[in-house]
């Protein structure tokens, strides 16, 4: 089980005390890949894809069974600067659409077994505007946390984190500036569609606010309270949970991999046991991915978030899992290995 988090350094402790995947289940899933009845290397990724996995799971042969998916949805004050082409409104409005089951998420979290949960976090109080000061002070960011932290079942054996926040590609944007420097055009993009003056207002924001905040931002928890949001916030307790209870994480899109590049750059190892689901639309998530490492699955051109490209990249993780744990051996097939 978890243990409860009671400030920010707690959190910081806890995650730089998490323990890694097992080495042993490791040896033995790659012994077992290098006996299955096909040629070495004859199935790429998907056998390194497998091998990860047992590790984080303790087994040299492990199942798929119980998968979470997670929407966090919250609201942002810094839509009051024009940076998105619709209405706050239309974040509670999406999690009733998620909550009756309407929307993309409930149809690939269905098709790939998964429990949905939502989460909708104090959506008539938005953060404030990062322009103005920080996004949220130290408790209303803990309090986000532990919500993401809270909501993972701790009997899950793979999780996957969405969000839905009107405004929120702005403070991804932000975030991935502030962390990794560059331009602030290099991490801003259009988002829901905003127009050429759309997308040059969102740069304008994104360039004030780590302005304004940059010398306060020594980690990537200093990041998230300056520029991030409660559901961007809950997602890095949601992906942190998961790392100390050994749960592998599929991430989403661009603010998915904000959000995790929030505790990679918190703690070194923060996200070993994350793998990214797909590269999205949103023209800034490939440079995101090649800072946190990660090798996108899947390049499908979506740019929904909501977990949609990580729920739908389950179905390549299972089909990686079937093959190494279902697969006869060799000896057991009677087959010669040559």
């Amino acid at each position: 089980m978890l243990p409860s988090l009671t400030s920010l350094d707690d959190f910081r402790s806890l995650l730089a005390q998490a323990k890694g995947a097992d080495q042993t289940a490791i040896d033995a899933a790659a012994a077992r890949n290098g006996q299955l009845t096909k040629p070495p290397g004859a199935l790429g990724r998907l056998e390194d894809l497998a091998i990860w996995y047992g590790g984080w799971r303790g087994t040299d042969r492990p199942e798929i069974k119980s998968p979470q998916v997670i929407v966090f949805a919250g609201n942002h004050g810094v839509t009051a600067q024009g940076v998105s082409a619709f209405p706050s409104e239309v974040t509670a409005q999406m999690v009733i659409n998620f909550e009756h089951g309407g929307a993309a998420i409930n149809q690939l979290a269905k098709l790939a077994g998964a429990r949905m949960d939502v989460h909708a976090l104090d959506l008539d109080n938005p953060v404030q505007d990062f322009t103005q000061g920080p996004a949220m002070d130290a408790a209303e960011l803990l309090a986000a946390l532990q919500a993401g932290w809270n909501a993972v079942d701790p009997t899950a054996d793979l999780l996957v984190v969405g969000e839905m926040g009107i405004g929120n590609t702005t403070p991804a944007a932000a975030l991935a500036f502030a962390l990794f420097g560059g331009e602030p055009a290099d991490w801003t993009g259009r988002g829901t569609g905003v127009d050429d003056a759309g997308l040059a207002n969102k740069t304008r924001v994104v360039t004030e606010g780590v302005a304004l905040h940059g010398a306060a931002i020594k980690d990537g928890l200093d990041a998230l309270g300056c520029l991030g949001g409660r559901e961007i916030a809950a997602m890095v307790g949601a992906i942190a949970a998961a790392r100390l209870l050994h749960i592998p994480v599929i991430l989403d899109g661009f603010i998915c991999c904000a959000a995790a590049a929030c505790l990679q750059r918190s703690c070194d190892g923060a996200l070993d046991h994350a793998i990214a689901g797909h590269q999205s639309a949103e023209n800034a998530h490939p440079a995101l991915l090649k800072e946190l490492g990660k090798e996108p699955l899947l390049a499908l051109g979506l740019r929904l978030g909501e977990g949609s490209g990580a729920a739908l990249a389950i179905q390549v993780l299972k089909g990686a899992i079937a093959c190494h744990s279902g697969m006869a051996t060799f000896a057991e097939a009677g087959v010669s290995d040559g």
